[in-house]
């Protein structure tokens, strides 16, 4: 089946797109403005930047790999099927592309200690929890057992932690 471009996957939030923007444009216009004025980053004299940088830039380069991974994936060229994606990022966790958000994020406000940035990622975390339960409604609706049983397989969030243990090559304990 090929898919014409825009096509939506299963749906998504209404607010969802405008919502993720609006929350990017905050984000960065207040972590740019607190490295410049430095209204709330008293904490980056207690965190030396030798343990900030590093963490940082890890978190960043991890939120682009997962990124670009995972879009490719959903909107590359040669996507001809849309079904429930078990390969690349999604192999293990549901949401890699909204998850390379919450890495970014994170990883810019470590890397200046932004108290400020850090309120707009405890929203981003909310907003981006809620979108992705939403879509995950639709998802059942359209998939059913083959994406529920992918939400057993494979965490929400965080990587290695599983719902259920129904892996291929695993047997479920008694």
């Amino acid at each position: 089946m090929r898919i014409k471009p825009f096509e939506p996957l299963a749906g998504e939030h209404r607010f969802g797109d405008i919502g993720q923007l609006t929350l990017y444009v905050l984000f960065m216009a207040l972590w740019l403005s607190d490295m410049l004025l430095g209204y709330s980053t008293f904490l980056n004299a207690d965190v030396p930047a030798a343990i900030r940088l590093p963490i940082g830039v890890m978190l960043l380069v991890i939120a682009g790999i997962m990124a670009g991974w995972g879009l490719m994936i959903v909107f590359g060229k040669n996507v001809r099927f849309r079904g429930v994606i078990r390969r690349g990022p999604f192999r293990f966790v549901r949401h890699p592309i909204y998850l390379s958000e919450i890495l970014m994020y994170s990883g810019l406000t470590i890397l200046n200690v932004s108290l400020a940035a850090a309120v707009v990622l405890v929203i981003a975390i909310g907003f981006l929890h809620f979108i992705s339960r939403h879509e995950e409604r639709l998802l059942l609706a359209r998939f059913g057992d083959e994406y529920r049983q992918y939400m057993k397989d494979v965490p929400m969030w965080l990587p290695g932690l599983r719902r259920g243990r129904s892996r291929r090559g695993s047997h479920p304990r008694p």
